[in-house]
């Protein structure tokens, strides 16, 4: 027959000695205790940890150990999800077998691979940085590469630009022709342009000057037909 109580009591004492740091005894009937545990330090000294809580049943190890994770430090709900789903495993696998440094070894694999997926996903979150710096500076030297899809988009845009301006200048010239006097407007709205030109002649005329004595020579020449000329003689201009 079983000694359940000693198998229990036995690997108390073996825990608490491999354990020392990290375990603690909750209560004693039933049977309760705390190990936690901590992954090894990634690159820039990240560690996840996990406190586990088990608590024997009457027949353990032939029955499975209640557990619960009652605290953490730097995981994911997946992680936490992953975690207990491992130690339902284990405990199916150890099954009629002291069992707990089994469970716990297992989890501290796990908080070690997951301090490495932690470096592995910061190593590609740099990687991603890096590569999207490289090209936006690419961008500011280069440009953007012209594709049939953008060019096709720049030009559409392109358009409608145009178009836009085009009808600002249609209706600015409207507005500007109906601004704008036509002559008979001109002289309609303003009357003072009816008697500009009479206006300007008259004065004109009062100060353009005259020399009289240009004429006077002019009224002493005696013009004379040439019928009243006693030498004109037409036959003779004939036989000339």
């Amino acid at each position: 027959m079983t000694d359940y109580a000693e198998e229990q009591r036995n690997e108390l004492e073996a825990l608490e000695s491999i354990y020392p740091d990290s375990f603690t005894v909750l209560s004693e009937k039933p049977i309760s205790f705390t190990i936690t545990v901590t992954s090894e330090a990634g690159e820039n000294d990240e560690t996840v940890q996990a406190t586990l809580k088990f608590t024997y049943a009457e027949r353990y190890p032939d029955e499975i150990p209640l557990y619960e994770l009652l605290s953490q430090e730097n995981l994911e709900d997946s992680d936490i999800t992953d975690i207990l789903k491992l130690l339902r495993e284990q405990a199916d696998e150890n099954l009629g077998m002291v069992m707990i440094f089994t469970l716990v070894s297992a989890v501290q694999e796990k908080l070690n691979e997951i301090v490495d997926q932690i470096k592995t996903r910061k190593e590609e979150e740099t990687k991603q940085k890096e590569k999207e710096a490289e090209e936006a500076e690419k961008q500011c030297f280069h440009g953007t590469p012209v594709t049939i899809e953008n060019f096709l988009s720049w030009k559409a845009k392109f358009d409608l630009e145009m178009l836009e301006f085009k009808r600002k200048k249609v209706k600015e010239e409207e507005q500007s022709g109906k601004n704008k006097l036509t002559g008979k407007q001109l002289f309609e709205t303003d009357h003072n342009l009816d008697t500009s030109d009479i206006q300007f002649l008259e004065e004109a005329g009062n100060s353009v000057e005259v020399d009289e004595s240009l004429f006077q020579e002019m009224d002493d020449l005696e013009l004379e037909d040439e019928e009243d000329d006693p030498d004109y003689n037409p036959a003779h201009l004939e036989s000339d």
